[in-house]
């Protein structure tokens, strides 16, 4: 009776000490991959599609090209093969024009921190260089910086409506500049406008290179898609025969399914990873 009183006593006394402690965050790798496909939507253009609407209509998609499959070749394995492949056609879409607005808007960058350059010389205060933005900017970054102004207008909280500002471009390079004005904002100095020249040199000279380095390595990511396609579209063509659609059923046919499917796919992210240029990642969230 005593070993159980003592454990009792023992347990709520770890209880009430375990209370003083606040519970650590923790950032589980799905909720990394949740931010990175959120980042990735807004980047595409799609703020407001969510990872879960994306990730339903691949389902349907897969669903959809699954039932067409089974109709028109008879061959379970085909269709589930190609249903898979269909469920990956959302995210590359998204992932593709994600990457071609980065591009885009790479360019522009240097022209919002010279607008912001010229208006801390011109005297205006930082929120008001940065709500400026949204009537004189560059047009494909005029909006969010249009909703910057509404929001600072409605609390007057500047560090507030920058981190929107932050979620709403979800941009390496915007996150940047916002902590750099953050940082000018809450510790003061004078090197603001000589901080936004140097940041905007250096946007330039990563433009240009990148422009250089794409240019040249271009023709590895169209040889690795051509590359990889092809087999797939042979596959669908003779799939049209049934008895060579059956022959896919077997236990050899499928083995010979995932096997192609498998190399398909370590060869495509091989030749993108020696052919792309690594993106930069948000570290200033």
């Amino acid at each position: 009776m005593g070993v159980v009183v003592g454990l009792v006593l023992g347990a709520g006394a770890f209880c009430v000490w375990w209370s003083f402690w606040a519970p650590a965050e923790r950032t589980t790798a799905r909720t990394r991959r949740t931010a990175r496909l959120q980042d990735l939507l807004v980047q595409a253009g799609a703020p407001s599609v969510s990872p879960g609407i994306l990730r339903a209509g691949a389902g349907a998609l897969m669903l959809m090209t699954l039932l067409t499959g089974l109709a028109l070749t008879r061959s379970p394995a085909i269709a589930a093969c190609f249903a898979v492949l269909a469920g990956l056609v959302p995210g590359a879409l998204v992932r593709a024009r994600a990457r071609r607005r980065r591009r885009d808007l790479r360019e522009v960058w240097p022209e919002v921190v010279d607008h912001l350059a010229s208006g801390v010389r011109a005297g205006l205060s930082l929120p008001e260089a940065v709500a400026q933005l949204g009537d004189r900017g560059p047009t494909e970054l005029r909006e969010p910086f249009r909703r910057f102004a509404q929001d600072y207008r409605a609390t007057g909280r500047f560090g507030a409506c920058l981190d929107a500002l932050k979620a709403r471009l979800a941009d390496p390079v915007a996150d940047r500049i916002v902590e750099a004005l953050r940082l000018t904002r809450e510790v003061g100095g004078t090197d603001l406008g000589r901080l936004l020249r140097t940041l905007a040199g250096f946007l330039r000279d990563d433009v240009r290179v990148r422009g250089e380095l794409e240019a040249r390595q271009s023709w590895t990511v169209n040889g690795a898609r051509v590359a990889v396609s092809g087999p797939w579209v042979v596959l669908a063509f003779l799939a049209t025969r049934p008895e060579t659609a059956h022959a896919y059923d077997s236990a050899a046919g499928i083995a010979v399914l995932v096997s192609g499917a498998v190399c398909s796919l370590v060869a495509y992210r091989l030749m993108l990873r020696i052919g792309r240029l690594p993106e930069e990642a948000r570290v200033l969230r």
